[in-house]
Protein backbone atom coordinates (compact mmCIF):
# COMPACT_ATOMS: atom_id res chain seq x y z
CA UNK A 1 0.00 0.00 0.00
CA UNK A 2 1.37 3.46 -0.96
CA UNK A 3 1.31 6.28 1.36
CA UNK A 4 -1.40 8.23 -0.18
CA UNK A 5 -3.96 4.76 0.73
CA UNK A 6 -2.59 4.97 4.14
CA UNK A 7 -3.24 8.59 4.53
CA UNK A 8 -6.56 7.95 3.12
CA UNK A 9 -7.70 5.54 5.21
CA UNK A 10 -6.46 6.87 8.20
CA UNK A 11 -8.03 10.16 7.50
CA UNK A 12 -10.66 11.02 10.29
CA UNK A 13 -8.29 10.06 13.12
CA UNK A 14 -5.73 12.27 11.37
CA UNK A 15 -8.04 15.38 11.01
CA UNK A 16 -9.67 14.90 14.48
CA UNK A 17 -5.99 14.90 16.12
CA UNK A 18 -4.73 17.57 13.63
CA UNK A 19 -8.09 20.04 14.82
CA UNK A 20 -6.81 18.87 18.36
CA UNK A 21 -3.57 19.84 18.02
CA UNK A 22 -4.85 23.64 17.11
CA UNK A 23 -7.24 23.66 19.96
CA UNK A 24 -4.59 22.92 22.44
CA UNK A 25 -2.83 26.35 21.43
CA UNK A 26 -6.23 28.32 23.05
CA UNK A 27 -7.24 28.42 27.09
CA UNK A 28 -8.99 25.78 28.57
CA UNK A 29 -12.63 27.37 28.67
CA UNK A 30 -12.00 28.40 24.77
CA UNK A 31 -11.21 24.68 23.96
CA UNK A 32 -14.43 23.63 25.16
CA UNK A 33 -16.53 25.84 23.56
CA UNK A 34 -14.53 25.34 20.37
CA UNK A 35 -14.84 21.62 20.34
CA UNK A 36 -18.64 22.01 21.55
CA UNK A 37 -20.55 24.74 20.12
CA UNK A 38 -21.48 23.22 16.30
CA UNK A 39 -23.43 26.70 15.64
CA UNK A 40 -21.36 28.43 12.38
CA UNK A 41 -22.27 31.99 13.42
CA UNK A 42 -22.03 31.02 17.30
CA UNK A 43 -18.64 29.42 16.82
CA UNK A 44 -16.81 31.35 13.57
CA UNK A 45 -13.25 30.34 14.55
CA UNK A 46 -14.08 26.90 15.63
CA UNK A 47 -16.17 26.61 12.90
CA UNK A 48 -12.96 27.67 10.37
CA UNK A 49 -10.74 25.66 12.46
CA UNK A 50 -12.46 22.48 11.52
CA UNK A 51 -12.92 23.31 7.84
CA UNK A 52 -9.67 24.36 7.35
CA UNK A 53 -7.68 21.93 8.47
CA UNK A 54 -9.86 19.75 6.80
CA UNK A 55 -9.61 21.23 3.59
CA UNK A 56 -5.76 21.65 3.67
CA UNK A 57 -5.19 17.80 4.81
CA UNK A 58 -7.05 16.94 1.49
CA UNK A 59 -5.48 19.53 -0.32
CA UNK A 60 -1.88 18.27 0.83
CA UNK A 61 -2.97 15.05 0.04
CA UNK A 62 -3.77 15.81 -3.56
CA UNK A 63 -0.88 18.17 -4.09
CA UNK A 64 -2.37 21.06 -4.89
CA UNK A 65 -0.96 24.17 -6.05
CA UNK A 66 0.42 26.55 -3.39
CA UNK A 67 -2.84 29.61 -4.06
CA UNK A 68 -5.42 27.27 -2.94
CA UNK A 69 -3.79 25.85 0.40
CA UNK A 70 -2.53 29.34 0.76
CA UNK A 71 -6.08 30.51 0.80
CA UNK A 72 -7.26 27.46 3.48
CA UNK A 73 -3.79 28.46 5.14
CA UNK A 74 -4.86 32.18 5.33
CA UNK A 75 -8.25 31.90 7.06
CA UNK A 76 -6.43 30.40 10.21
CA UNK A 77 -3.50 31.63 10.31
CA UNK A 78 -5.50 35.22 10.02
CA UNK A 79 -7.40 34.51 13.24
CA UNK A 80 -4.35 33.63 14.93
CA UNK A 81 -2.42 36.74 13.78
CA UNK A 82 -4.99 38.71 15.28
CA UNK A 83 -5.66 36.61 18.33
CA UNK A 84 -1.64 38.18 19.19
CA UNK A 85 -0.25 34.32 18.91
CA UNK A 86 3.29 34.29 18.59
CA UNK A 87 5.10 33.35 15.08
CA UNK A 88 5.80 30.29 16.29
CA UNK A 89 2.70 29.79 17.99
CA UNK A 90 0.72 30.39 15.17
CA UNK A 91 2.27 28.15 12.88
CA UNK A 92 3.34 24.96 14.97
CA UNK A 93 0.33 23.20 14.08
CA UNK A 94 1.51 22.71 11.01
CA UNK A 95 4.54 20.61 12.35
CA UNK A 96 2.06 18.82 14.23
CA UNK A 97 0.81 16.84 11.26
CA UNK A 98 4.09 14.89 11.27
CA UNK A 99 4.19 13.62 14.62
CA UNK A 100 0.44 12.70 14.32
CA UNK A 101 0.90 10.69 10.97
CA UNK A 102 4.10 8.98 12.36
CA UNK A 103 1.74 7.86 15.38
CA UNK A 104 -1.26 6.80 13.15
CA UNK A 105 1.21 5.15 10.99
CA UNK A 106 3.98 3.52 13.18
CA UNK A 107 5.58 0.84 11.58
CA UNK A 108 3.91 1.44 8.25
CA UNK A 109 6.04 4.30 7.39
CA UNK A 110 9.15 1.70 7.50
CA UNK A 111 7.80 -0.12 4.68
CA UNK A 112 10.02 -0.54 1.29
CA UNK A 113 8.83 2.64 -0.98
CA UNK A 114 6.94 4.11 1.87
CA UNK A 115 9.59 5.81 3.55
CA UNK A 116 10.73 7.77 0.48
CA UNK A 117 7.15 8.84 -0.14
CA UNK A 118 6.83 9.93 3.63
CA UNK A 119 10.72 12.14 3.04
CA UNK A 120 8.64 14.32 0.31
CA UNK A 121 5.35 14.30 2.00
CA UNK A 122 7.40 15.55 5.29
CA UNK A 123 8.93 18.34 3.01
CA UNK A 124 5.23 19.13 1.49
CA UNK A 125 4.56 19.87 5.53
CA UNK A 126 7.43 21.80 6.08
CA UNK A 127 6.84 23.96 2.73
CA UNK A 128 3.12 24.76 4.59
CA UNK A 129 4.91 25.78 7.56
CA UNK A 130 7.36 28.34 5.53
CA UNK A 131 3.88 29.63 3.90
CA UNK A 132 2.03 29.62 7.00
CA UNK A 133 4.79 32.04 7.89
CA UNK A 134 4.63 34.01 5.37
CA UNK A 135 0.84 34.36 5.61
CA UNK A 136 1.47 35.28 9.36
CA UNK A 137 4.15 37.96 8.06
CA UNK A 138 1.96 39.67 5.86
CA UNK A 139 -1.35 39.86 8.45
CA UNK A 140 0.93 41.12 11.13
CA UNK A 141 2.88 43.84 8.76
CA UNK A 142 -0.71 44.94 7.47
CA UNK A 143 -2.32 45.04 11.37
CA UNK A 144 0.63 47.36 12.11
CA UNK A 145 0.16 49.03 9.06
CA UNK A 146 -3.55 49.66 10.09
CA UNK A 147 -2.60 51.19 13.70
CA UNK A 148 -0.09 53.54 12.28
CA UNK A 149 -2.85 55.06 9.99
CA UNK A 150 -5.14 54.93 12.83
CA UNK A 151 -2.67 57.27 15.08
CA UNK A 152 -1.40 58.85 12.04
CA UNK A 153 -5.81 60.12 11.57
CA UNK A 154 -6.57 60.58 15.25
CA UNK A 155 -3.19 62.90 15.52
CA UNK A 156 -4.16 64.60 12.62
CA UNK A 157 -8.16 64.99 14.25
CA UNK A 158 -6.34 66.02 17.56
CA UNK A 159 -4.34 68.75 16.00
CA UNK A 160 -6.95 69.87 13.90
CA UNK A 161 -9.10 70.40 17.04
CA UNK A 162 -6.88 72.02 18.91
CA UNK A 163 -6.54 74.85 16.27
CA UNK A 164 -3.00 73.91 15.66
CA UNK A 165 -3.09 71.86 12.36
CA UNK A 166 -4.08 73.20 8.65
CA UNK A 167 -4.37 72.03 5.15
CA UNK A 168 -1.74 72.89 2.48
CA UNK A 169 -3.11 74.22 -0.19
CA UNK A 170 -2.89 71.29 -3.33
CA UNK A 171 -0.05 73.40 -5.56
CA UNK A 172 2.12 73.95 -2.45
CA UNK A 173 5.44 72.33 -3.20
CA UNK A 174 8.17 72.82 -0.41
CA UNK A 175 11.65 73.77 -1.94
CA UNK A 176 13.98 70.92 -1.97
CA UNK A 177 11.77 68.19 -1.97
CA UNK A 178 11.09 67.71 -5.40
CA UNK A 179 9.86 71.12 -5.81
CA UNK A 180 11.10 73.60 -8.39
CA UNK A 181 14.13 75.04 -6.72
CA UNK A 182 13.23 78.36 -8.52
CA UNK A 183 10.06 78.48 -6.65
CA UNK A 184 11.56 79.73 -2.84
CA UNK A 185 13.44 82.62 -4.93
CA UNK A 186 10.10 84.00 -5.66
CA UNK A 187 9.01 83.74 -2.51
CA UNK A 188 11.73 85.08 -1.07
CA UNK A 189 12.84 81.80 0.58
CA UNK A 190 16.50 81.42 1.30
CA UNK A 191 17.58 84.72 -0.55
CA UNK A 192 19.45 87.75 0.88
CA UNK A 193 16.34 90.23 0.24
CA UNK A 194 15.23 91.66 3.59
CA UNK A 195 11.58 92.34 3.95
CA UNK A 196 11.04 96.46 3.90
Amino acid sequence: MDLNSLLIEKRSSIIKKWCDVVLRSYARESQKFLRTQKDRFANPIGRAIFEGIESIYDELLQEADSNKISLLLDNIVRMRAVQEFSPSQAVAFVFGLRKIIREELGNELQQNGVFEEWAAFESRIDGLGLLCFDIYAQCRQKMADIRVKEVKTRSERLLQMAGLAYELPEDYEKPGYGGDLNKGQENNIGSNNKPT
